[in-house]
Parts: structure tokens; sequence; C-alpha cells
């Protein structure tokens, strides 16, 4: 007789569906479409993944997802990183998401997008943010592969145009899981160490995908955070990472980066003589002008007995000029004098004297001018052209 069908509880079904479940789908990797995108104010996240057969619900808890470069949205197609879990009290099987990424060259467009929209909001990719290159390094710090053509290229010109340049290489892995990382701390140990003028951080071409390590917030946070310049030289001149936005300078490729770090000895030399001839036209230009200067002060001195003897000959003309004022002057004086004179004379009563006429003064000097008033028995003093005379008047008559 067959054994029955043992007989379980629900809690006891559950329990071993979740044993087997989660035991034996420990690590997944599943690619499919993202739909019914929900993230609560929980900080998780919900969501289906689908394709064209079949749908299943997913989780991504705060932690993972704080760490994804990218915002997931409905209808963009990834490969979630995780692991199965069944959840007994509702009966639900979902993917638990470690690990989120875009699939396919449109999805990382679609995360380089935003990334960099974020960044830029934050104002990372300003013109004031980014400082201006040293004119002449002496220490110059490399971020790239230590394997790769690129850092050849560098070298090579490095070499060639500056024999006596020091370099820092710090060698990391410029593509694949983690690569972003170790670049970020190589930024991060070279401004520790301060001792490069100027940093180089870059790799050779290649794919998006390849390149996606320089497209990392991680490594945009890290060159934002240096204090000593920094270049970006990733991939090609038609190739733009955020790395490139965020750097104080971008280059079109590596090769063009070291060129840009240092001048050639011949660049040097070349402007070293432009600045002579410059300096040599200048002095030559002020010493015309100060000979010229010199000339036209020259003319205008004059030694102490020239200025004395001018000064010597305006004096003399300055006393002939008086003397011969003075003299004109006293002439009109004299002339003036001798026609006041003239008439005065011409008025003058003894000039009337002269003529036979006496002056009749009485008591009190006064001249009598009216006979009226004067009485018998008066003194009058008379006074003539010479001499005088007192008189008394014995007859007084008006007429």
């Amino acid at each position: 007789m067959l054994d029955p069908v043992p007989l379980l509880s629900v809690s006891r079904l559950a329990h071993l569906v979740q044993e087997m479940v989660e035991d034996n789908f420990m690590q997944l990797r599943v690619e499919g479409e993202v739909s019914n995108w929900s993230a609560p104010a929980s900080g998780h996240a919900y969501f289906t993944l689908k394709d064209e057969g079949a749908q299943i619900r997913c989780a991504i808890f705060r932690p993972q997802l704080r760490m994804l470069n990218f915002r997931p949205e409905n209808g963009m197609k990834l490969v979630l990183g995780g692991r199965m879990s069944f959840y007994g009290r509702r009966g639900d099987i979902q993917l638990v998401a470690e690990t989120l990424e875009p699939r396919g060259t449109g999805g990382l467009q679609m995360a380089f997008e935003q990334l960099k929209a974020l960044l830029a909001a934050e104002g990372l990719f300003d013109d004031e943010c980014k400082r201006s290159l040293p004119a002449h390094p002496r220490t110059v710090g490399i971020v790239t592969s230590g394997s790769g053509a690129a850092l050849q290229d560098m070298l090579q010109i490095l070499r060639r145009r500056a024999c006596n340049m020091r370099i820092i290489l710090c060698p990391v892995r410029v593509q694949g899981e983690g690569a972003a990382q170790e670049v970020a701390r190589a930024i991060a140990d070279l401004n520790a160490q301060g001792q490069a003028d100027v940093l180089i951080v870059g790799r050779g071409g290649g794919s998006l995908e390849d390149l996606w390590a320089f497209n990392e917030e991680v490594v945009a946070r890290a060159v934002a955070a240096s204090e000593i310049p920094v270049i970006s030289a990733v991939g090609h001149e038609t190739d733009f990472s955020i790395c490139d936005f965020v750097a104080d300078l971008r280059a079109p490729t590596p090769s063009a980066a070291a060129e840009l770090v240092v001048r050639s000895r011949q660049e040097l030399e070349e402007h070293l003589d432009h600045l002579s001839q410059r300096l040599a036209t200048q002095m030559r230009h002020r010493l015309r002008l100060g000979a010229e200067r010199l000339e036209g002060l020259r003319k205008r001195l004059r030694s102490p007995e020239q200025i004395l003897a001018r000064d010597r000959r305006h004096q003399e003309t300055l006393v002939r000029r008086l003397e011969l004022a003075m003299a004109a002057h006293i002439h009109r004086a004299s002339a003036q004098l001798c026609a006041f004179s003239g008439r005065l004379h011409a008025l003058s009563p003894l000039q009337t004297l002269e003529r036979g006429y006496c002056i009749a003064l009485d008591d009190r000097g006064q001249a009598v001018r009216d006979a009226g008033s004067l009485r018998c028995g008066d003194r009058l003093d008379l006074k003539f052209a010479r001499g005088g005379a007192r008189v008394q008047v014995e007859v007084s008559s008006g007429l």
C-alpha cells in the first residue's frame, strides 16, 4: 500500500518553498524591462521586471538604491543582480536586487544624461569652479592604466618636451567592476600626497561601456573635490564623459593632455626670443625718447652768466624807461605849475594894488566893501602896493 501524501500546514509549506527558492537562487543575473516602478517614503523601491513571456516582482532596498548612479524608469532595460526571496505571509516570490545596471547603449546613455543633469544642477560644471593650469609644472600625476598605450604616449611626449619633469603614476583599472572606485581613490591619494602640480585622469578610446568608469558619480565627485587642477583625457576626440565636464580642462586625447601640460623646449625658446626682441625694441624706443628729451632740455638750459646778463639788460631797460617817464612827468608838472602861477598872479590883489588901488581894513581886519557901514571917527588901515597908512573917517557917505 502506498504511503499517503503527507499533510502539511501552510506555514510548513511556505517554509519549504522559502528554503527551496532562497537556497537554490542565491546569486542571479536577470535581464528585463522595468515597469510599475514605485519608490515610497521608506527609501526602498519596488518594481516589476518583465519580458515578452513573463514578469516577476522585484525590490531594491535603500542602501543599494542609494549606490546607483542613475534613476531607473519604466521602460528601461536593466540587468538585475541579486537573489530570490519568498515572503510567506503573502505567499509572494520576488527578486531582491543587489545591483542594477542599464542594459545596452540606450540605458547607459540615459544614465549618463541623468547624472549629467544632477551634477550640472549642483554647479559642478560651472566655469567659476574651473582653475587655470600652472604654466610650468614640475610634477605631473597620472591616473590611468599602467599597461595601456595611452600611458606610453603621454610618457613619450612628457619626456621629449620636459625631460626634467617628475611624473607620479597611479596605475588603476580603467574599465570593469570597481574601476571607478580605483580612479576616485587614486585622485584622492594624489591630493593627500600634495606633490603633483597637475593631474591627468583618463584612458584610451573604447565603447561607451568601456569608458563607463569615467561616467560614474564617484569619479565626478573625486575630480570636483580635487585641490590639484585636473585634466580629463578620456577616449578619443569625439568621446565625452562626465569626468570631462567636471574637470578643470578637457583634452581630446591622452596625448593632447600631455601636450597641454608642458610646452616644448622649442616653443619656450621661441617665446623667450620673442620676449627678448620686444624688450630690446622697447629699450631702444625709451632710450631714443630719453635722448630727445635731454637734447630739448639742453637747448632750453642757460648758464648763470647768461641769465644775469639778460636780467641786467632788462634792469637797464626798466631804469631808462623810468627816467624818461619821470622827466616827462616833471616837464608836464612844471608846465602846469607855470600856467597855474600865471593865472594866480593875474587874479592876485597885489596886482590890483600895483594899478593904484588900496584895501581898507576895519578894526577886525576885515576888508571894507561898503562905505555905508562906516561911521565918523572909525579908524581904518589902508594897504597899498607898497606900505600902508592908518586913517580916521571924518565923513561917511553911502553914495
